[in-house]
């Protein structure tokens, strides 16, 4: 999930508590899984032994199943199961693998597509009760179950230990499903995306025989296991098995003290809000803008520059909105911040004769986090589409844009752009499988509404801007010298259609690049029976 339209949090994060210790038996899960303490961000979530089933007749069912993020899709599986404990996820799946059901997992619930509330899955396995947050000396790491919220995550992380990880904004996303994909957020110019600092993961996967077990995998070169960790670097939810607990530690830290495990938070988060009303601007000025934005991130993406601990999102909506808006943020602890956010706005309105609008704030960082508001804003329905960009927008790119965000429509359409590289960069594409890793700027598309009647226009909407952007390399955004595909975090079926996609690059290229036969081959190990699949899966080889 990313940052979407705003609106209130979804929630209260649960009450910290104080430091957890767990010490893990010899090569495996917590020595004594059911005794674990309940643990920062964690709820009761330990205080249940046994499996919920639900099924149709049961009251609690309709809650269980419209948790979906994107209201175009509304699945109606046999059964819902909750789960506590990954001894329950192994009881669910076997249940779900003998009756013969296709399974699917949630844990936040902000899939962009029908994946889970795909009509052919017939049991749902629901992670959201499965919150702890917690320090393992034993693999001197912190585990994070996957129904654990963003929120509470950044919450127990940072008052217990003071460290964090570079996540997303939006505080009430799940873990789960954020973490498999890579995962970012506003410090991954400066820490790199999630996967770089996933340590191990506990999966249940399933044999050959069709029975489920856990197996944890590490990312130590000795591992046996090490394909499996790797496949979980960003190589999407829904592939190879049920993750069941995340170990994060950043690669090369040393010693057993916690709070030099992981990244430090900021001290503080200093914002400026810049806005453009669409009433001032002329195409001139609006594509003045975008070049120099465009530009601004090319010469300024390197890791270790002083531009490493900024983060922006540049929110190009529709003129439907009324504005422009520029989000721009840093640690305010930093020497000279406040300049080099005034430089960098100044920079991208250059030249445009435009005067915007700016509003600074400072906050301590984890309220400034929690306090993000960003999801649907009412809206029901949406339609999203990603890319990554290795150059700036062409002009003739930019002159797109203008044309259909400042056309007289009542789409409420966006297109996001975001800091990228910098620390992200330095790392080897093949190290994780994250293989964007030479990209200055990720982009998000959307189209958000709420009555099913205007599913059509919405859609045309988002797909015709698409293509007419990428209208050079088939209407999507090829790895070649200017793009770098797109992310899986933003799945997008339309990538499967030769309708959509006419550049003879297939799908799972475009997500992962030269990855793909490696995943297919930990698929091919570890889900040999294709139990988890879904319209983006990797594929088994042949």
């Amino acid at each position: 999930m990313n940052e979407f339209t705003r609106r209130g949090f979804l929630g209260t994060a649960a009450a910290v508590g104080g430091t957890t210790v767990v010490t893990t038996a010899l090569g495996g899960a917590p020595a004594a899984e059911a005794a674990v303490p309940e643990a920062s961000g964690g709820g009761a979530c330990g205080a249940r032994t046994a499996l919920v089933k639900v099924d149709r007749a049961d009251r609690r069912y309709q809650d269980l199943v419209t948790r979906g993020f994107n209201g175009r899709f509304r699945g109606r599986p046999d059964v819902v199961y909750v789960v506590h404990t990954a001894d329950q996820v192994v009881d669910a799946v076997n249940q779900a693998v003998a009756a013969g059901r296709r399974i699917a997992v949630r844990s936040g619930g902000h899939c962009f597509e029908g994946f889970v509330d795909d009509p052919a899955v017939r049991a749902v396995i629901d992670m959201s009760r499965m919150r702890q947050v917690f320090y393992d000396s034993g693999k001197r790491a912190f585990a994070v179950e996957p129904g654990a919220t963003l929120g509470e995550t950044y919450q127990a992380l940072y008052l217990d230990w003071g460290v964090t990880i570079p996540a997303g904004v939006c505080p009430q996303v799940g873990v789960g499903g954020h973490v498999l994909g890579g995962g970012y957020g506003p410090l991954s110019r400066r820490d790199g995306v999630v996967a770089d600092h996933l340590h191990a993961v506990e999966v249940v996967v399933v044999d050959a025989s069709g029975r489920a077990r856990k197996v944890v995998a590490t990312s130590a070169a000795d591992d046996p296991n090490r394909e499996l960790w790797w496949a979980h670097t960003g190589g999407g939810g829904g592939n190879f098995g049920i993750v069941t607990r995340y170990w994060f530690r950043t690669p090369g830290a040393t010693g057993t003290d916690p709070s030099a495990l992981l990244p430090k938070a900021p001290t503080s988060t200093l914002r400026h809000i810049v806005t453009w009303d669409w009433s001032a601007l002329t195409e001139e000025a609006f594509t003045r803008i975008i070049d120099n934005h465009g530009t601004w991130h090319q010469r300024n993406s390197a890791a270790g520059t002083p531009y490493a601990s900024m983060h922006s999102v540049f929110y190009l909506n529709s003129r439907a909105a009324g504005q422009i808006l520029l989000d721009v943020q840093t640690d305010g602890g930093l020497d000279g911040a406040e300049a080099l956010l005034n430089d960098f706005v100044a920079a991208v309105n250059e030249g445009t004769g435009v005067e915007p609008v700016v509003q600074r704030t400072t906050e301590p960082w984890l309220r400034a986090t929690l306090a993000n508001k960003f999801d649907t804003g009412g809206f029901d329905r949406t339609k999203s589409k990603g890319a990554y960009l290795r150059k700036p927008w062409t002009a003739a790119q930019a002159a797109t844009l203008y044309r259909h965000l400042s056309a007289d429509s009542q789409v409420w359409g966006e297109v996001s752009l975001y800091s990228y590289g910098g620390k992200v960069n330095s790392v080897p594409e093949t190290a994780t499988a994250t293989a964007q890793r030479d990209s200055i700027i990720k982009v998000w598309m959307s189209a958000t509404w709420m009555d099913p009647a205007h599913d059509d226009a919405n859609l045309a909407w988002i797909r015709e801007i698409y293509r007419e952007i990428f209208a050079t390399t088939g209407g999507v955004p090829v790895p070649d010298d200017r793009t770098e595909g797109t992310f899986i975090n933003y799945p997008d079926v339309d990538l499967t259609d030769p309708r959509w996609n006419t550049s003879g690059v297939p799908w799972y290229t475009l997500y992962y690049k030269g990855n793909y036969p490696r995943l297919q081959k930990v698929k091919a190990r570890w889900d040999p029976r294709d139990v988890f699949r879904h319209a983006l899966s990797v594929r088994p080889p042949g």
